[in-house]
């Protein structure tokens, strides 16, 4: 009688039919158990692509993906991430198309830029729960709240600034092609960082919001206490006092303030909202 040689279970692509129940086993899904969307192009999920990769004892040596393409081209041979020419784009049966159906709406992201104090959070906050009132699904990327969590390890260095404002636009666009509306609110001083985030989404689908504020009724309001700061010299860089702010040039949108007369966040927002209705975004 031969014996059993127990180690690590294989990866497996797709459960094999009649699989065993258990902690491990993964349960066969079929078009019939997906409540709303129908597979193209299969009655089964990844069986006809995808067949069984076997486990390698060293992670350190090049893994062969011996998974099929949709398109019906085997992948390109995956190593390690020593080398990002290997890194091939897996699609998705459920692209943006479907998920702006589902939400009806389309996914973009709405760039707020403008000095510290110029309100940019504040009206973040008044769109978001302006859409939100419409049956809209959004979501804020605040420039403060980012660099708590996922920017923590950045300084207010240009190059850090200019990291600061991809990895929040990569996200943004993660959000957009989720299909949610998208609310990006942060100085972002530079047009060249701003072009470039623009460059990664669909014509139309960055959508830029100038607030149009005067450097000195922002510092007279300084709600934060940093212009005060800056110009105290405990504060280097900042944006407006010994660092510039480049206003757009090209932008979809300007909320302008100027002198005493202060229009209201909710104005603010309702503006915005308008632009979204023309260019059919709150729909599918």
């Amino acid at each position: 009688m031969s014996a059993v040689v127990k180690g690590p279970r294989p990866l497996i692509c797709s459960p094999p039919r009649g699989a065993e129940s258990g902690p491990l086993a993964v349960p066969s899904l079929s078009v019939a158990k997906i409540g709303f969307f129908r597979v193209k192009g299969s009655n089964a999920i990844g069986s006809r692509f995808l067949r069984p990769i076997k486990a390698m004892e060293d992670s350190s040596v090049s893994l062969r993906n011996d998974c099929a393409a949709i398109s019906g081209r085997n992948l390109r041979q995956m190593s390690t991430m020593e080398n990002p020419t290997n890194i091939v784009w897996h699609k998705s049966s459920v692209e943006k198309l479907d998920r702006q159906h589902l939400l009806q709406q389309k996914g973009c992201v709405i760039w707020i830029t403008g000095l510290s104090g110029s309100g940019k959070s504040t009206v973040a906050c008044a769109l978001s729960q302006g859409l939100h009132m419409r049956g809209k699904l959004t979501y804020i990327l605040d420039g403060d709240n980012v660099r708590h969590g996922l920017n923590r390890d950045l300084s207010f260095k240009a190059e850090d600034r200019a990291e600061n404002i991809r990895r929040i636009a990569e996200v943004a666009k993660l959000f957009a092609d989720a299909g949610i509306i998208c609310i990006a609110s942060l100085i972002s001083p530079y047009r060249k960082d701003r072009d470039v985030c623009r460059a990664l989404f669909p014509e139309g689908d960055f959508i830029e919001v100038f607030m149009d504020v005067p450097l000195h009724v922002c510092e007279n309001r300084d709600p934060k206490g940093l212009y005060k700061l800056a110009r105290a010299g405990k504060i280097k860089g900042f944006t407006g006092v010994d660092d510039p702010y480049e206003p757009p040039l090209n932008c979809e949108i300007v909320l302008q303030q100027k002198g005493r007369d202060c229009v209201p966040p909710g104005e603010m927002a309702e503006t915005v909202i308008s632009y979204l209705e023309e260019k059919g975004y709150l729909q599918a």
